[in-house]
């Protein structure tokens, strides 16, 4: 017996339709416009401040290793320039992305996932104490029909309990 083979087209169909391609996709989606807005608070925000103290542009911050750092006639930049300026600016974004990411998603869904877990957990400690309440009652219970039958036979002094029946173990 050959078992029959999904084709690729029914493979790639299974693979797109999983929840977690799904929601790969939608993050990727959000992450990009989510990076536009970061980069106009950095642009429209940051920037300014650190323009307050020196140029409105970080991309501008540099130093010279080598001098003479300038354009040559050429148009070619003589000397070695480090370009710590968009480092800064780079560095300021990613900050800026992680703490949105962090204090208006992470957290707020690992206090609601918190929440559900200990919800869960008190729904399953009532549930058990209502199980641990009722093989309890049921002991008693026992406990009561056996005690009830002990008296009915020493009252009556025969072996039987209640309705005649013979009591279990009697006779042997």
């Amino acid at each position: 017996m050959s078992e029959k083979k999904p084709s690729v087209l029914e493979g790639f169909k299974a693979f797109l339709l999983r929840g977690n391609v799904i929601d790969l996709a939608v993050a990727v989606v959000i992450g990009a416009a989510f990076t536009n807005i970061v980069n106009a608070v950095v642009k429209g925000v940051i920037n300014p401040l650190v323009g307050a103290f020196g140029t409105k542009d970080l991309d501008a911050y540099s130093s010279c290793l080598k001098d003479p750092c300038r354009l040559g006639p050429d148009g070619e930049m003589q000397g070695i320039q480090i370009m710590w300026g968009s480092v800064l600016g780079a560095t300021l974004q990613f900050l800026i992305t992680a703490a949105v990411v962090y204090f208006l998603m992470v957290l707020p869904m690992s206090k609601y996932l918190a929440r559900r877990v200990a919800a869960q957990k008190a729904k399953e400690g009532v549930q058990e104490t209502l199980e641990v309440t009722e093989l309890e009652v049921l002991k008693e219970i026992r406990d009561a029909l056996v005690a009830q039958r002990r008296t009915g036979s020493t009252a009556a002094g025969d072996d039987s309990g209640p309705a005649g029946a013979p009591e279990p173990g009697a006779g042997r």
